[in-house]
């Protein structure tokens, strides 16, 4: 397959996917992974919704609204919670993306560009199915309503608040620009997915405060956070194998969660990296 060619639904679906599992095998420090539960819920959650929302998420010709609230409706029936709304906004405009030809980041800007207040109605639906901690009300374009706005736009009135939100104004830089480089380099010095997947999710719970932490418990606990996770990221980003960093970062883990923190943001963050990553292989193939 020549490396611009556009990926089929199966590969696409397989794609997001192995990125939930990769995600998984990695001991992020206060979220869920295979090596700790928590927040009442377990690894198995996630994979069963992984596999849940794949298909939704890749179907073909469909647009990013409808992936969206295909994957949150597929996910509620398999796990009965929402264990993937991040993910899964950050994913679909991704997903359709790898439908076309070229870079993958330049098909990404047009999808973006063509959103419209239909995408925006279908991801406001699943937003409130979803009814993510800490959501609240906003006094423009609240979920609780009619979109009156594109997806996009909508987005954007929410980037100064929510990590999330202001990849669709970037262009996912953060995704691009940080998480995925940083992927592909570790992958290539060390070899170990899990240890290059947890330098992502601590790269960017050190680089700004996680959105879902903030919302939860306000700025000054999402910047502790952030300080902290710099040193453990220092000290992953001189391993070689996960089982060097292994005890400290499970002592953190439970500490976080032994104080209900999870910062889900940077892990949505990490999956779309892991996601973005495969995407970018399989157009190599």
């Amino acid at each position: 397959m020549p490396s611009d060619a556009p990926l089929s639904a199966e590969t696409i679906a397989a794609a997001f996917e192995q990125a939930c599992l990769d995600e998984l095998a990695a001991p992020k420090p206060g979220n869920v992974h295979h090596f700790a539960d928590g927040h009442r819920m377990t690894a198995d959650d996630f994979v069963r919704s992984a596999a849940a929302a794949a298909g939704p998420l890749a179907a073909r010709g469909a647009s990013v609204g409808a992936r969206i609230l295909g994957a949150v409706e597929a996910t509620f029936a398999t796990a009965g919670a929402n264990t993937n709304l991040g993910i899964v906004l950050l994913s679909a405009p991704l997903a359709a993306a790898a439908e076309q030809g070229g870079d993958l980041r330049q098909a990404l800007g047009r999808i973006l560009d063509t959103l419209d207040c239909a995408d925006a109605d279908l991801a406001f639906r699943a937003i409130v199915r979803a009814a993510p901690a800490g959501l609240g009300r906003v006094e423009r374009h609240d979920v609780s309503a009619p979109a009156t706005v594109s997806l996009r736009e909508a987005m954007a009135d929410a980037a100064g608040r929510d990590r999330i939100a202001q990849q669709y104004v970037t262009v996912f830089a953060d995704i691009f620009e940080r998480g995925e480089p940083l992927l592909a380099a570790r992958l290539a010095a060390t070899g170990d997915t899990g240890l290059a997947t947890l330098s992502v999710y601590l790269d960017f719970l050190a680089a700004f405060p996680d959105s879902h932490v903030a919302r939860k418990y306000g700025p000054t606990v999402a910047q502790r956070i952030c300080i902290a996770a710099s040193r453990f990221a220092a000290n992953v980003r001189a391993a070689q194998r996960l089982d060097e960093v292994l005890p400290e970062i499970l002592a953190w883990d439970a500490e976080l969660k032994n104080d209900g923190i999870n910062p889900g943001t940077s892990a949505d963050l990490t999956v779309a990296s892991l996601f973005a990553h495969r995407l970018a292989a399989g157009r190599q193939q």
